[in-house]
């Protein structure tokens, strides 16, 4: 892999989120560590209004490009989720470039018209393999890219490296299964206590991430994605990928 741009999730942060500290204020100190994209989680947001203008205010100073995580899920008993709308409409009011969410139950029926509203919305969409038998499975994820594929909507497909774990799938498995859809790459480490898996840096764990991505496409956005207590934890997960992806 080469030319991937290397993007920090804010799940890195989650402690320091716990402690008090918004979103916005950890921008320059993301910018500092040498990153020029960050993942903005909405669950994280203490007053969701107040924060957004704070954020696209700061990212422009800084020049981020931003990525916007919402855990939310585009199918609710089949139909499509009344609450995307407001989700873009947050994306485009921080100038993100792009959503990821979950599929959420979706019974065979896209609402292909609906969705094509979603995508004209300006903001790139994506679904993400989550950590549930409904949506975070080999065959769920296929079922979901097959058919809008075939309906030839944009909406892309935000491989996590570590989920596969959780739902006792095999990483590699997916990775050959899934390749031609993926837009966007998610990285973690997982490794097992007491037989649960618990995600963890990379090179800490029993994941062989370095096949994976070599089975992943090229020129992919790539992010740090789970908690961290140091800054050092974080350059060392980017020194990594730089190592990877050169």
């Amino acid at each position: 892999m080469k030319n991937n741009q290397i993007v920090l999730n804010f799940l890195v942060f989650a402690e320091k989120i716990a402690n008090g500290r918004q979103q916005n204020e950890l921008l320059a100190d993301i910018k500092a560590l040498g990153f020029q994209a960050v993942e903005i989680r909405r669950e994280y947001f203490k007053d969701i209004q107040k924060e957004i203008p704070l954020i696209k205010k700061e990212a422009a100073r800084l020049g981020l490009d931003l990525f916007y995580s919402v855990p939310d899920e585009v199918y609710v008993s089949g139909s499509i989720n009344p609450n995307l709308v407001g989700y873009l409409q947050e994306a485009n009011e921080m100038s993100v470039k792009q959503i990821k969410w979950n599929i959420g139950d979706f019974n065979g029926e896209l609402h292909a018209e609906e969705l094509k509203a979603l995508i004209d919305s300006g903001v790139a969409i994506t679904i993400e393999n989550d950590q549930t038998q409904t949506s975070g499975t080999i065959s769920a994820i296929k079922k979901y890219m097959t058919a809008v594929t075939a309906e030839n909507l944009a909406i892309g497909y935000v491989y996590d490296l570590g989920n596969w774990r959780f739902v006792g799938e095999d990483e590699v498995t997916a990775a050959e299964a899934l390749a031609e859809y993926v837009h966007y790459i998610h990285v973690k480490d997982v490794r097992y206590e007491a037989n649960q898996p618990q995600a963890t840096g990379l090179d800490h764990g029993v994941i062989d991430w370095r096949k994976v991505l070599s089975i992943l496409p090229d020129n992919l956005p790539i992010a740090i994605e789970y908690p961290t207590k140091t800054n050092e934890e974080i350059l060392e997960a980017k020194n990594l990928l730089e190592e990877e992806v050169k």
